[in-house]
């Protein structure tokens, strides 16, 4: 992977280019970033300048033997760790590299969602095992087979758990020429014994403007179409790849017809749409939903507070937010927008979606209709 083929983040290439050739490259790193940033990319594009034997100003020459293999992630001085759903307590990682190759081959931007999928996981529950921790220190104990860094890069270590505490020597003083690259998207979920041993490199998101022209210019997508899923997406490379796979966008109608009846308390037609709609979405369908909601509040937000030269929406979208931007209050758009994160952070663990979609739904008619403002109840 060269930095060339990863979108957006030139300072921080620039800045990861800069430790190398100043001789600043710490042995342990921690590439913070969202889902779909980008992070895990950047990290092996690092770690194969670090190793590439002819390096150009500007990136990895992906000419040379070591590029040739991190190209190919087969390098043998290039090591991963991730989560993966353990049959048994002696499984580590290796039983799933050629799964995990081809993972982020086709799609170096993965979430852990699209890692499940590989593996038909459903909803089996993520871990790295402490058999995978004394992997990794097997692992690193051995000298260099080709290249001058041997490298680990563990993905998601907020998966580690209380096992981290066996690399915790190891993080703290590797063998010579060794690095830990650890690539997250939570820091508050990663052992604070891990993250004081570590540099941090932040990784943000994607901006709309670079998400959609990667759309256009890459995927050839028609520029309207680039708009509304970058809006969605909302610099998740990820969310937008998993809109491309839907034949259509419904979420505009889907988000009216439900505002429509909590505004007017339909109650009938909104346990309706919770129970025969929003419940059988499926996950990651529902969560695109819950962003394009929070997503259309913000906007709504821009226009109540006098910016709407901040808005970029058009036609019916537009419409929409201006009309309603009109006959609601900041108070009541921020905490709607509150609950509808919080209820997208209880669909990313599995809650019953029609208990959580009806309860969303009533605490939002409680608050446009009512002007009550609840506390938004939390299934976990």
């Amino acid at each position: 992977m060269q930095f060339n083929r990863i979108i957006g983040h030139e300072a921080l290439k620039q800045q990861l280019i800069a430790t190398v050739r100043e001789n600043r490259v710490s042995h342990a790193q921690l590439f913070l970033g969202p889902e779909g940033s980008g992070s895990l990319a950047l990290a092996i594009a690092y770690a194969q300048f670090i190793n590439c034997e002819y390096k150009q100003d500007n990136d990895s020459c992906g000419q040379c033997a070591s590029c040739i293999k991190y190209e190919k992630l087969i390098h043998p001085d290039l090591h991963f760790s991730y989560p993966f759903f353990a049959k048994d307590k002696n499984e580590t990682s290796n039983t799933y590299i050629e799964n995990w190759r081809n993972a982020f081959l086709s799609n170096p931007y993965m979430s852990l969602s699209f890692w499940r999928e590989q593996l038909e996981a459903e909803n089996k529950q993520a871990n790295i095992n402490i058999a995978e921790a004394h992997s990794i220190i097997k692992k690193l104990s051995l000298k260099a087979f080709e290249a001058e860094y041997k490298v680990l890069i563990m993905w998601l270590p907020e998966y580690l758990d209380t096992q981290g505490n066996a690399l915790l020597k190891l993080i703290e003083e590797p063998p010579e020429k060794t690095l830990f690259l650890l690539v997250a998207e939570n820091q508050d979920k990663i052992l604070n014994t891990i993250i004081s041993r570590t540099q941090l490199v932040k990784v943000n998101k994607l901006s709309y403007e670079e998400l959609k022209q990667f759309l256009i210019q890459d995927k050839q997508i028609e520029p309207n179409r680039a708009n509304e899923i970058a809006f969605i997406a909302d610099g998740n490379i990820q969310s937008a790849l998993t809109q491309l796979e839907e034949e259509a966008n419904t979420n505009f109608d889907l988000l009216i017809r439900w505002l429509r009846f909590i505004v007017t308390d339909s109650g009938l037609n909104i346990i309706q749409i919770c129970e025969e709609e929003l419940s059988k979405l499926g996950r990651e369908n529902q969560k695109l939903f819950l962003v394009y909601s929070i997503n259309i509040l913000r906007q709504i937000v821009l226009l109540n507070q006098g910016m709407p030269n901040l808005v970029f929406l058009k036609d019916s979208e537009l419409e929409f937010v201006q009309k309603f931007s009109e006959i609601t209050t900041l108070e009541k758009l921020e905490t709607a927008i509150d609950l509808l994160e919080k209820t997208h952070y209880s669909v990313e663990r599995n809650a019953n979606p029609k208990i959580l979609f009806l309860d969303l739904s009533l605490q939002l008619v409680l608050l446009f209709k009512y002007n009550t403002f609840p506390q938004g109840t939390q299934y976990i």
